[in-house]
């Protein structure tokens, strides 16, 4: 009797963690806050536009244990978790997957056939998009920056904010910037690590 109510126990607090992945049936970890879209890249920006917000797809794969990485521990993160859903629209494409996409010149594809197009070979791959529809350029072309890979908190959380900040549009490379924000960080003694 003991043991069950334990295992109860577990069970209601694993089903309550706050942004815990699922598995879809492509394979792929599924945030409850990933966008559904028609991956459609141009509707995407307007629609992250509207909600104060900048656009973000996650190229991943089934079987990627980076991309595992990054649901398991940087989005189960509440810190990064919480800032990406208050900053970012993010749509989740599958490299090899067959769902139409509509690229931003217009041309109507599967997400592999974009993700060769584009010349994204890892996963995961973060492509951040301006928040200005470009006219005739790809969604690679016209992405601000692409981030290849689950790196650690910081470095992840950082891309994110100095994309959300614009850092891309300044002189301030975003190695630069991370630097500043760790030793900062370090300084208040709030980071001992990364």
């Amino acid at each position: 009797m003991r043991r069950t109510v334990l295992i109860l126990a577990a069970l209601t607090a694993l089903s309550g963690l706050a942004g815990a992945a699922t598995m879809g049936d492509d394979g792929l970890h599924k945030e409850d806050w990933f966008s559904l879209t028609f991956k459609d890249v141009a509707e995407d920006i307007q629609s992250a536009n509207d909600e104060g917000k900048r656009l973000v797809l996650i190229i991943e794969q089934r079987g990627c244990i980076y991309c595992a990485k990054m649901h398991e521990e940087l989005l189960a993160d509440p810190e990064v978790a919480d800032y990406i859903k208050a900053n970012f629209k993010v749509v989740q494409f599958n490299m090899f997957g067959d769902e139409e996409v509509t690229d931003l010149d217009g041309e109507v594809l599967t997400e592999k056939t974009a993700a060769r197009k584009w010349g994204y070979v890892f996963t995961p791959t973060m492509i951040f998009l301006p928040d200005v529809i470009p006219e005739g350029k790809t969604t690679a072309e016209a992405a601000v920056v692409a981030m290849p890979g689950a790196f650690g908190k910081h470095t992840f959380l950082n891309m994110f904010r100095w994309v959300r900040e614009k850092g891309y549009e300044g002189d301030e490379h975003f190695q630069q910037y991370h630097a500043r924000i760790i030793n900062e960080l370090r300084a208040q003694g709030k980071l001992t690590g990364e």
